[in-house]
């Protein structure tokens, strides 16, 4: 799971983490480590990122090994809610969508409260392996039994980012800050309403959202992504971005990754550097370190005026970036503006 991808895996799993507390379950902590853990259990040959070899005989084999993770008596509610949500994707895939809103109805049994976290964080990522327009339907089906939801309608904001629809994004954005009653749900609708914001070229806005996102947010870990996005829309913006990052990150140990980055864009070690972090540690190379490393060392780049520069590491982080992540969309967005 790539470190971009806090929507799936640093926002949803805060909004859920009561439910998955209170369940106790150990191997219910990450939608992707689950997702992937699937791949795993069904020997490697299912279709589920959307693989290029997902013939027919690979849709079945995916649905086959579903269905036998499905009939355990001893999946956890949370694994069930998980498991019944990644098969309601691939079934909408196939066009199976009566059966496809059966197993979202199935989820919302399976984990009253947590099911539409559950869902939104899984969703977005599957979306990656090509199929949008079945996410889109997943979500919608969410929506049907919960609607109005912030947190189904951030996931389908995701996948509209995705598909490079901003404005329709954020509006999605919008109705869910709009909606959000908790604090997670607010961070959560205004962090990605910030990449909405940036992609769209709306830099103040996204520097705005960004920063309020960091409000309550109560460990370096879960602020450093608003963090280094509000320095990227601030430098953007053509605004003093260092001052605010050194004030905000004042005395804090910053060798862990991401801290690297922000170490890099603080002028305390150069790109060099940080790319061999990115490419060497142990947590950078589970975080895929070097897509966002090309795109900060991009941001600096266009800070320091040099646009050659800047657009060469675009490129790169267009090609390390997967489509679910948040820095292919912003590379792709900037390298049509400089």
């Amino acid at each position: 799971m790539h470190w971009a991808l806090v929507k799936a895996v640093v926002a949803f799993a805060v909004l859920v983490a009561p439910a998955a507390e209170a369940l106790a379950q150990p191997n219910s902590i990450d939608w992707g480590l689950s997702a992937r853990q699937f791949e795993q259990r069904s020997g490697g040959n299912s279709d589920l990122f959307g693989r290029p070899d997902g013939a027919a005989t690979t849709h079945k084999a995916t649905l086959d090994a579903l269905d036998k993770i499905l009939s355990s008596s001893r999946l956890s509610a949370f694994d069930r809610s998980l498991y019944l949500g990644i098969r309601a994707y691939q079934l909408s895939r196939l066009g199976r969508e009566a059966d496809s809103l059966r197993d979202v109805t199935e989820m919302a049994k399976a984990l009253p409260e947590g099911w539409p976290a559950v869902l939104a964080g899984i969703v977005p990522e599957l979306a990656g392996g090509g199929d949008r327009a079945a996410a889109l339907r997943t979500l919608d089906y969410g929506l049907q039994r919960r609607p109005g939801d912030p947190r189904l309608a951030i996931g389908q904001a995701q996948v509209y980012l995705q598909l490079a629809e901003f404005d329709r994004a954020l509006d999605l954005l919008d109705l869910a800050l709009a909606g959000a009653t908790t604090s997670p749900d607010r961070r959560a609708a205004l962090f990605v309403r910030g990449h909405a914001d940036f992609d769209l070229g709306r830099y103040g806005e996204a520097a705005a959202d960004f920063d309020a996102s960091l409000v309550g947010n109560p460990t370096l870990k879960s602020r450093m992504p608003s963090l280094l996005w509000r320095y990227a829309a601030q430098v953007r913006a053509k605004r003093e971005a260092r001052s605010a990052l050194a004030r905000d990150l004042d005395n804090e140990n910053l060798d862990e990754w991401p801290g690297p980055i922000a170490k890099f864009l603080l002028g305390r070690i150069p790109a060099g550097e940080l790319e061999v972090a990115a490419e060497t540690g142990e947590a950078a190379k589970r975080a895929n370190g070097k897509c966002p490393a090309a795109f900060f060392i991009a941001i600096d780049a266009v800070r320091r005026g040099a646009r050659q520069r800047a657009r060469e590491q675009l490129q790169l982080a267009q090609a390390r970036c997967p489509t679910v992540s948040e820095f292919n969309w912003a590379a792709s967005s900037e390298l049509k503006r400089l």
